[in-house]
């Protein structure tokens, strides 16, 4: 049976076809029946899936993640589609293509990586070109690069999305930084490159994307700090060691990239470099955000669903050109 994808399920059709299912909750009804909420992915996106009058024994037998065949129902509830689901049995991974269920960028990865290492090679400060190459010199630390998402679910999650949001920030930075003469070039291009360096240790994508327990305890911002004092001290141990103040201004843009302390950021922007980071990084996370969420709109509507992330519905129509 040909794959049906997740963006091609139309209301009131009938589903029996496998899919990854993430997050399985077992939960009750206000009557205290049980029932299980979950996500059912491929690569074309994801959507709540809910058995009703389900079982202990069944939410018990669920992967987390996993691939599952599910048969049951899709709908529209508050102008979302969702599946319910009357069976839901589990599949051997061994069983699928993977390549249906794990999204990949639409880019060349090869050529993205190439103008991100021209991009950063432009850095002229000494100390910083050093630090730099000595991570694009870890070349198992940048296989993880190019092949990780830049996230679980948020935006471009999907295979080569952390390398894709890197490169848009490093191309978007190079085109304003000569509008604003006073921020330290250099540093941004640095700080856009390392903000998110932590998410090759955070997240996994054997299977399903998710976190791995060290990204769970520690979180990308943190590792990313880490990771930074350890090539850090690499080349001390060379006799090549970075000076503190720089250090210190290259790690608090990491530290402050997710701006507020309610967004995960253990330090507030101080600097110019850490404010044109941060707004860079929440620009191109959000504008893929909404993109996503406009194309996997089913239907032919104007408007999509409401979307609790973005805190609205999205107007889709396009103007003619």
């Amino acid at each position: 049976m040909a794959h049906k994808f997740i963006n091609q399920i139309q209301p009131g059709e009938r589903i029996d076809n496998v899919y990854l299912v993430t997050d399985p909750i077992l939960r009750s009804t206000s009557r205290g029946d049980l029932y299980i909420a979950m996500f059912l992915c491929d690569k074309t996106g994801q959507l709540n899936g809910r058995m009703w009058q389900a079982s202990e024994m069944v939410y018990s037998s669920l992967p987390k993640p996993g691939f599952v065949r599910v048969q049951g129902r899709s709908e529209l509830y508050q102008g979302n589609m969702q599946v319910i689901i009357n069976s839901i049995n589990v599949v051997d991974s061994e069983a699928v293509n993977l390549e249906d269920f794990l999204a990949r960028t639409n880019n060349d990865v090869e050529q993205m990586f190439d103008e991100t290492k021209q991009i950063v090679g432009q850095i002229k400060n000494p100390q910083l070109k050093m630090l730099i190459e000595e991570f694009l010199g870890d070349k198992e630390l940048m296989d993880k690069f190019c092949k990780m998402p830049a996230g679980a679910k948020m935006h471009h999650n999907y295979l080569g999305g952390l390398l894709e949001h890197t490169h848009n920030m490093l191309q978007a930075a190079v085109a304003i930084l000569p509008l604003y003469p006073q921020v330290q070039a250099d540093l941004v291009l640095a700080g856009i490159f390392l903000h998110d360096i932590g998410k090759v240790e955070e997240l996994s994508c054997d299977i399903a994307f998710s976190y791995t327990d060290t990204g769970q305890l520690m979180g990308h911002i943190t590792l990313g700090v880490l990771m930074v004092n350890q090539k850090a001290d690499l080349l001390a141990a060379k006799g090549k060691p970075i000076d503190r103040v720089i250090l210190d201004s290259l790690c608090h843009l990491i530290l402050a990239h997710h701006s507020k302390y309610e967004f995960g950021s253990p330090k507030l922007p101080a600097t110019l470099e850490a404010f044109m980071v941060c707004y860079l990084d929440d620009l191109d996370a959000k504008l893929n955000q909404i993109a996503i969420a406009i194309d996997n709109e089913p239907g032919d509507s104007n408007w999509t669903g409401w979307k609790k992330a973005l805190e609205t519905r999205l107007y889709r129509k396009r103007i003619d050109q």
